[in-house]
């Protein structure tokens, strides 16, 4: 049997070291943070088919990715989310390493926030 198999993924260790929070946990806290900003990290195209209300849209796969986000306030709140979480916790762990303190990872992505809410409507709200 392979020792390998039993070791954990890369990044699930990696997301360890965020604040992950399911949806529900995601969506309270969004409500109760003023001033927190909702970052959609996935590409524009998918931003147009459908985000949640008030998202602000910043790929990951931008090429200036970080030179966006340092123009940023490090005291804001921010809570990001990708379609699986997949680039929303690299943006975390990047916010995070570069003096963000308040960064929060949607557990799931949209995929999880449409299994516990229904789906997102589509197009910009």
């Amino acid at each position: 049997m392979n020792n390998k198999s039993c070791e954990p993924r890369r990044w699930q260790l990696l997301r360890q070291n965020l604040n992950n929070l399911r949806p529900e946990e995601f969506a309270r806290a969004l409500d109760r943070k003023n001033g927190a900003v909702l970052l959609d990290v996935r590409t524009p195209e998918e931003y147009r088919q459908a985000h949640l209300p008030g998202a602000i849209n910043i790929s990951y796969l931008t090429p200036d990715l970080w030179e966006r986000l340092e123009q940023m306030d490090r005291e804001t709140a921010y809570f990001i989310y990708c379609r699986t979480e997949r680039r929303s916790m690299r943006v975390c762990m990047l916010m995070q390493n570069g003096g963000f303190r308040q960064v929060y990872n949607m557990e799931g992505g949209l995929i999880a926030w449409e299994e516990a809410f229904g789906p997102v409507a589509m197009g910009s709200r």
